[in-house]
Order: structure tokens, then sequence, then C-alpha cells
């Protein structure tokens, strides 16, 4: 994949990512830089559990445990993107919503 490439798949996690904080309760609202940190973190983590792990901790592995690792990385990525402050609900009604929007718009960043 070129840098061009990557670069939009980003700048549109990052533009989900920010659809979300108005669309889902126990999401926060967060500007373009922290939407853009996020996606960062949020692939970096994801990439590091499929390494570790295998393609069944990954979303696209279509299962619960996919689904829920997601959700873990959601909410795990306020640890350390200022600005972005999740609930458990919250993380699981994201990862959801990421889900149903990356059926039509494709986002991960691999």
């Amino acid at each position: 994949m070129n840098i061009l490439g990557t670069a939009v798949r980003f700048i549109v996690s990052a533009l989900v990512l920010m659809l979300i904080g108005y669309v889902v309760p126990g999401f926060s609202h967060i500007g373009l830089w922290s939407a853009l940190l996020a996606a960062v973190v949020i692939a970096v983590a994801g990439y590091i559990l499929e390494s570790l792990f295998g393609k069944a901790v990954s979303p696209y592995g279509r299962g619960v445990v996919g689904f829920l690792i997601s959700a873990a990385v959601i909410y795990m990525a306020q640890l350390v993107v200022p600005g972005l402050h999740v609930t458990i609900l919250g993380a699981l009604i994201a990862a959801f919503v990421i889900g149903i929007i990356d059926l039509f718009i494709p986002t991960a960043v691999r």
C-alpha cells in the first residue's frame, strides 16, 4: 500500500471516530488531531494484538472475540489520546458502529 492510500485510510478512520463521538453515548467528542492520534493508536494496538494472537482477535475474524478485542482496544486508547473519554458501554457501542461502517467503508489500516 502506498503512502497516500495509508493517509486516506487514517483520515477516514479519524472522521469515523469523530462521527462516533456525536452518535455514541459514552464516547467523547474529539477534534481532528485527537481523532487522528486515536486512529493511529487503535491501528497500532490492533496490529500488535493480531501479531501476537493471529487474525482471530481481529474484528475481521467476524467473531465475538474480535468484537470484544476491538472494544477493549478502543477503551484502552483513551489512556494515550488526550481528550478521548470512553465508557465500557461506549466502547462496545463504538466497536459495533465501527464494524457496521467498516462494512461499507473499509477503514482498516493494514
